[in-house]
């Protein structure tokens, strides 16, 4: 069963029709970037208070009610960091879907700008990347400290953005599943779901799919607990997000395997977008790690930063 409003998921708990047409994936994307950027504000205080990075210089307002530039401890950027990579993400989330469906674009471009489903993940993890960075250089904050601090936010936000595709049905789902696979100790909504009332209107035969975004949220949890446990690491600044990209990379192409997506063909290769980005991702995050993989300064940090 799928619920794309909370209106929906009301009226099935309660009986209850009231008008709450707030929709279900929205509501956990923002709970998301929420909890995340709790975790990034948490993270980056403790890497202040140690002395691996220094403060911010960010317009703020101040008590007259002018506005203008004030160094600021890096956490009290939090949530201005969060809302703009946020809007720009969703940017990026809308364009890279429409790059992988150009003929249902074609066919309706309104509709496709507008649909309530559709999303990339990678491409609101690149824009998003290409903001905060363009973000952190306008307030002075050091680049490889910060995005150790977010690689365990950024896996954890996506996790639980994964739980509002499943909630909703989105449409990222997977392929139909092999019940003669299905170990008999699992239960069965573990392997085949047919989302029934989900948000594409696409109805789904029996036995079902796999759910793929509830392994998705599993694979991400585990990996942000195996982030979260290597924050304090010896290496320098970058190794963490690193091993994010690597994680993210490997996590992705795994699900792809058993996932429905458009398929492109390229140079005789015959994959999809989220694969190519992955694999991307993966090599970029594995030579991270490895050239990343020395001990940092005695303070890890950079002298730019110290204020």
């Amino acid at each position: 069963m799928s619920f794309p409003y909370l209106s929906d998921l009301i009226y099935t708990l309660s009986g209850f029709r009231l008008p709450l047409p707030l929709p279900m994936f929205g509501l956990f994307v923002a709970c998301g970037a929420i909890v995340g950027g709790a975790c990034l504000g948490t993270e980056l205080r403790r890497l202040y208070r140690g002395g691996r990075l220094g403060l911010a210089n960010q317009h703020r307002r101040l008590a007259d009610g002018k506005m203008a530039l004030a160094w600021v401890e890096p956490q009290m950027v939090v949530s201005d960091f969060t809302f703009i990579v946020l809007l720009a993400g969703i940017v990026g989330s809308r364009v890279f879907h429409i790059l992988e469906h150009l003929d249902m674009f074609m066919a309706d471009p309104a509709g496709m700008i507008l649909s309530r489903s559709g999303l990339s993940i990678f491409g609101g993890l690149i824009f998003g990347t290409v903001t905060g960075l363009v973000l952190l250089r306008r307030w002075r904050i050091p680049a490889p400290p910060f995005v150790d601090a977010i690689a365990p936010a950024l896996m954890l936000g996506y996790a639980i953005g994964r739980i509002g595709c499943q909630v909703a049905g989105d449409g990222d789902w997977g392929i139909a599943a092999n019940m003669a696979l299905k170990p008999d100790w699992l239960p069965t909504w573990f392997w085949a779901q047919n989302y029934v009332g989900n948000i594409a209107g696409i109805p789904i035969a029996a036995p079902g799919v796999y759910p793929t975004p509830v392994y998705e949220t599993l694979m991400c949890l585990g990996c942000f607990a195996l982030l979260w446990s290597l924050r304090s690491h010896p290496f320098r600044g970058g190794w963490l997000f690193a091993l994010y990209l690597f994680l993210a990379g490997v996590e992705r192409l795994l699900i792809e395997q058993i996932r429905i997506n458009v398929k492109l063909h390229m140079l005789g290769l015959v994959c999809t977008q989220a694969e190519l980005l992955a694999t991307l991702f993966l090599a970029l995050g594995l030579a991270g790690i490895v050239l990343l993989s020395r001990p940092r300064n005695a303070n890890g940090m950079s002298p730019a930063n110290r204020e």
